[in-house]
């Protein structure tokens, strides 16, 4: 196995590598480093919490090690686009703790916050930029920024950087780049249809694959439940959350006002939460991601926006309260538990409504989540296996009548259509959250 004195990387980056605990790359490291050192492009596949934020701020800061130069006043030598604020500033982070040795400068530039001290910030050219597109769009067009100096750009999170919602943004600021540049693409999943979009940006890139797409890493426990209604949801959570072996759960919901609400039921019941999602202030979101991470908060209730962003090693449990409209975020959410070599267990609740976003998770991952032999087949509350049989009197044979009209309306023929992929059979729920939304709010 390679160790990071094999990758060529400056001696004051082994010594804060070293001083983190670490003496061996992960496989996307070991892979991405060279690569970045040699100048290519890269479009680079792995699962989340397999260290890819290392694998391109330890290249960068390589960089500034062997050939020091200051960028020009409102300029940046390397450019980090991130799709959330959150996952912004633990980029920078990361940058700080392998930087401790060497002489850097770094500016954040994301919304939610006065532009001023990132006007300032800038005013005598920095080394790195780590930013969100709304925003350093913003400073594009007042003139507050420019990227006439800059020649390395990474795209962190691909699949939603590039996502149709922020093409637009992406290619005004990737147009302002002056000269040659080299272009560095890195995410947990990459749809084809996604990919296609990425070779606009790249160079004769290399490809870099540790894992197979979107295939969650194996040392979480997944499994999926059924549940009969909301109040069953509600009652489930509970009781998972309250079990001994949870340290620390994140629990994801499709909507901000459905956070909100869940939040509000976890607070009731005496459990020490919080909730994060767009709505919140950037003042609000930094203490809710502090208490969370200090110990302070047990449960983080988040939208898919704390999905790219949130980094934190102990985090035990991540609890799908309802699932995700897109597969992929499936991959990104259960992504934040099994962290740094750890274990982590991921549990997701559904009921009859979202059995079809569950059959699309399960096909993209290639694994049965709850346990049925059939596409159709329920589990028993809190077993995440098939219920062996049901229980009988007036309600269950409601509750039968019901499930026979859900089992008829999906009975209808399905065809996939070869322009979008979406099958005519099924009405697929909009997207909440856009990408045009996500970038507003970034």
């Amino acid at each position: 196995m390679k160790q990071f004195h094999d990758l060529g990387l400056a001696g004051s980056l082994l010594q804060a590598v070293s001083a983190e605990g670490y003496q061996a790359p992960t496989p996307i490291q070991a892979s991405v480093i060279p690569t970045m050192l040699a100048s290519k492009d890269i479009l680079a596949i792995a699962q989340t919490g397999t260290g890819k934020t290392a694998s391109f701020v330890l290249p960068l800061l390589d960089r500034l090690v062997r050939n020091p130069r200051r960028p020009r006043s409102r300029s940046c030598g390397a450019l980090i686009l991130a799709p959330t604020r959150e996952l912004a500033s633990q980029i920078a982070d990361s940058i700080r703790t392998y930087g401790r040795f060497t002489r850097h400068s770094t500016a954040v530039i994301v919304g939610g916050v006065k532009p001023g001290p990132q006007i300032r910030a800038m005013a005598r050219g920095v080394d790195i930029v780590v930013a969100t597109p709304g925003r350093l769009q913003d400073h594009l067009d007042s003139g507050a920024i420019h990227l006439g100096d800059t020649d390395i750009v990474v795209l962190d999170e691909a699949d939603q950087m590039l996502d149709l919602g922020f093409m637009p943004a992406i290619r005004r600021i990737l147009a302002r780049i002056e000269g040659e540049r080299q272009t560095v693409l890195l995410s947990a999943t990459m749809p084809a249809p996604i990919r296609r979009l990425a070779d606009e940006f790249l160079r004769d890139p290399l490809e870099i694959s540790v894992a197979p797409a979107a295939r969650p890493i194996e040392a979480i426990d997944q499994k999926a439940m059924h549940m009969a209604d909301r109040p069953a949801k509600r009652q489930a959570l509970l009781d998972i959350l309250a079990g001994q072996d949870v340290e620390r759960a994140i629990v994801f919901t499709r909507t901000k006002r459905g956070a909100d609400r869940v939040n509000e039921h976890l607070q009731k019941a005496g459990l020490v939460a919080d909730a994060l999602h767009g709505n919140k202030s950037q003042g609000q979101r930094q203490r809710t991601l502090a208490g969370f991470r200090s110990g302070r908060l047990k449960v983080l209730v988040a939208t898919d926006i704390a999905a790219r962003g949130i980094d934190i090693d102990d985090v035990s449990h991540v609890v799908n309260y309802e699932l995700p409209d897109v597969p992929e975020a499936y991959v990104h959410r259960i992504g934040r538990t099994a962290r740094a070599g750890r274990s982590g267990t991921a549990v997701s609740l559904y009921d009859n409504s979202e059995r079809a976003q569950l059959r699309e998770i399960e096909r993209l991952i290639g694994r049965s989540l709850d346990g049925s032999s059939e596409q159709g087949a329920p589990c028993a509350r809190g077993s995440g296996k098939a219920s062996p049989k049901r229980s009988e009197g007036p309600a269950a044979e409601g509750a039968e009548k019901r499930r026979g009209r859900m089992r008829h309306r999906r009975a209808k023929p399905e065809t996939r259509h070869a322009s979008t992929g979406v099958k005519s059979g099924h009405r697929r729920r909009p997207d909440r959250a856009g990408p045009i939304e996500r970038q507003a709010r970034v």
